[in-house]
């Protein structure tokens, strides 16, 4: 069969969308009970800071007012999610103090990867509590609410713990692979990182078969996102060369690196569909949204993209947000934040602000940068 020509190509698509458009319509909300969360710090609330030091002010300070356990000035894209379903922000799993698992349960935990990591945290900061061990995590957490929920002996103290019947019926996140391109970037070059990309996606994969197994039917799966773009790559990289760079000022080998990632992973997600039959899985271009909002700083209202809002950054000399550290002039100065977070896309040089991550979410949890094209509320229909 030949090929179509292309407007009769641009109106095939239109007519698919439309129709998807058009169940997506007749369909009811789902009704999530829980969400259940896998990922790294972009979507971590408070896993990497129970477990080891916790993260320190400012940290915190736009929204909760006081650092707690996110990478951000604020709320996450993940905080977002709960908002969108009208759930509770979630625990962190490794957090044992004050939580409630009633509504679900995060297991991201900041510097997570998919593949096992061959660094420590006291390197490059990369947790040892991988996809596969969160996974792990996620079937005792399972089994032991179980456990417990037989075991109670009055409402309160089965409030705080998952209902079993409701974990079928919950949303299952991920939102992981960043830490693998750059832990990958360290030792390798993008194009010599590339031929790894197809097993690392598979773990992803696998994580996503793990959960079908137990039960789960929902999935939103976040791609990467422009790795090039995070203003650290510049911190110590004084000047790269015009042809390292693409259209957005990021480094186009690791933007290029990235998109090939999400480019397997797509793919993957679709054999995905034929191989558990009973799943909603949604792919969120999460890439697309970010790569926007960076080139387009400031007709949305953001200062320059590769400024950073929280730390001292002067003349190549660098104290991280919430540390002090000796300024150009040798004299201690502290990584404290700048005067209006709003208005900055990067946080810390790694993470977004949460004005940038409410933008972010606004541009995602309506479905228009998804495959299949559905809200999150639509997440657990499948077209």
């Amino acid at each position: 069969m030949g090929s179509c020509g292309v407007l009769a190509c641009g109106f095939t698509v239109f007519v698919a969308l439309w129709v998807v458009r058009g169940a997506v319509e007749a369909s009811p909300p789902c009704d999530f009970p829980a969400f259940y969360n896998f990922g790294d710090s972009n979507s971590d609330t408070g896993g990497i800071s129970a477990a080891f030091d916790a993260i320190r002010a400012p940290y915190g300070e736009s929204f909760f007012h006081k650092p707690v356990g996110r990478d951000s000035d604020g709320r996450l894209i993940v905080d977002f999610i709960a908002e969108q379903l009208k759930l509770p922000y979630l625990s962190a799993y490794l957090d044992s103090l004050g939580t409630s698992y009633r509504h679900g349960a995060n297991f991201a935990t900041g510097g997570s990867t998919i593949g096992k990591p061959n660094e420590t945290i006291y390197q490059y900061g990369i947790s040892p509590f991988y996809l596969e061990m969160q996974m792990a995590q996620f079937n005792q957490f399972k089994q032991r609410t179980a456990d417990l929920y037989a075991q109670a002996k009055n409402p309160w103290e089965r409030s705080k713990l998952p209902v079993q019947e409701e974990f079928s019926r919950a949303l299952y996140t991920f939102d992981i692979g960043q830490n693998d391109l750059s832990m990958g970037f360290r030792k390798m070059t993008p194009d010599q990182l590339k031929p790894s990309l197809p097993d690392i996606v598979n773990q992803l994969a696998s994580a996503v078969q793990n959960i079908y197994k137990k039960g789960g039917r929902s999935f939103w799966i976040h791609n990467t996102g422009p790795v090039g773009c995070l203003p650290v790559n510049f911190f110590y990289n004084h000047n790269p060369l015009p042809g390292d760079l693409d259209e957005g000022g990021c480094l186009k080998s690791q933007n290029e690196a990235a998109m090939e990632f999400n480019r397997i992973l797509k793919e993957r997600i679709v054999k995905l569909r034929s191989k558990l039959p009973q799943a909603a899985i949604t792919y969120v271009d999460v890439y697309a949204a970010k790569f926007e909002l960076i080139s387009n700083a400031k007709r949305e209202g953001f200062t320059d993209s590769m400024t950073v809002c929280c730390g001292y950054h002067v003349d190549y000399t660098h104290v991280w947000c919430g540390f002090k550290g000796l300024g150009v002039n040798k004299t201690e100065v502290f990584g404290s934040s700048c005067k209006n977070p709003g208005t900055s896309i990067s946080w810390d040089g790694v993470h977004y602000t949460e004005g940038a991550n409410r933008w972010v979410a606004s541009r995602i949890l309506n479905g228009s940068l998804s495959d299949p094209p559905i809200p999150i509320t639509q997440a657990c229909h499948r077209h």
